[in-house]
């Protein structure tokens, strides 16, 4: 059997951070990193640099200054496909298999917009559209007990202490009773398993995204818990050594999100 250690972060550009992603690389020693909002296109991509920090085999979906997703993995990557979520062609899912037949699933759900209205918020109705794509999509494709892993900026914090202020937050985008049916809904789909919550109870306070409105991000602490890592329910039992990286939040120029790590133990 082989440990590695798996990461999702919402870079939040790619090529702008290029140099955080090196130092949280030669910090954590990462097999597995799944990156959204990459913010650029494949034919500009920076490979060559990612190849570099060890990751030989690279997997990308990108668009001009918008979303972007990518896998890049020190392993061998096989049987890569890509969702449109809801019908719409934007660059928000790529999936690929590990040597062992665990497929990850890179996912970045849409914030929203501003207001939680699908009257006069089109973004939140379709970020609504593609909750329910998931579940269907999921629903219809895998089982339980299959090895799969979904990932990424789902930019939506679940449950009471996942946001600073449950009660301030019940009519913000990214906390409404709507979205959060709608994502335990999806988590329903195949009976994931929320890691974070599979290690931290739900009492506790966990967080891995804040605005960059805030001045004093950790004095203020007004944080939110918007990036995920989920596991069907038969091989929940291989992951340990479950990490929110605050600190990166510290960082020059950081992305206002912050890297989620796990170990997983691949099968032969």
């Amino acid at each position: 059997m082989t440990h590695i250690k798996l990461a999702t972060w919402n870079i939040n550009s790619v090529r702008l951070r290029m140099p955080l992603l090196k130092k949280l690389c030669d910090e954590h020693n990462l097999d597995v990193v799944c990156l959204q909002e990459t913010k650029v296109q494949d034919s500009e991509f920076p490979l060559e640099d990612i190849k570099a920090l060890g990751f030989d085999h690279v997997v990308f979906r990108g668009e001009k200054s918008y979303n972007g997703v990518a896998i890049l993995s020190r392993l061998p990557l096989s049987n890569v496909a890509k969702q449109d979520m809801a019908n719409v062609s934007e660059s928000r899912h790529i999936s690929a298999c590990l040597p062992d037949g665990t497929e990850i699933h890179n996912l970045y759900i849409p914030a929203g917009g501003d207001e939680p209205d699908i009257q006069v918020n089109p973004k939140f109705k379709f970020k609504l559209e593609c909750l329910d794509y998931l579940t269907d999509w999921f629903g219809a494709n895998k089982i339980p007990s299959d090895k799969v892993i979904a990932v990424g900026d789902f930019n939506i914090a679940p449950y009471e202490h996942d946001v600073w202020s449950h009660k301030q937050l019940l009519k913000v985008v990214s906390h409404t009773p709507i979205e959060v049916e709608k994502l335990l809904r999806f988590k329903e789909s195949i009976s994931w398993v929320d890691l974070a919550r599979h290690f931290v109870p739900e009492t506790e306070k966990l967080y891995s995204w804040w605005s960059y409105r805030n001045r004093d991000w950790r004095k203020s602490n007004r944080g939110r818990r918007l990036d995920h890592i989920w596991a069907t329910s038969t091989i929940t039992e291989r992951f340990g050594q479950h990490q929110i990286l605050n600190d990166v939040r510290d960082w020059e120029r950081p992305s206002d999100h912050v890297p989620v790590i796990v170990s997983y133990q691949l099968h032969k």
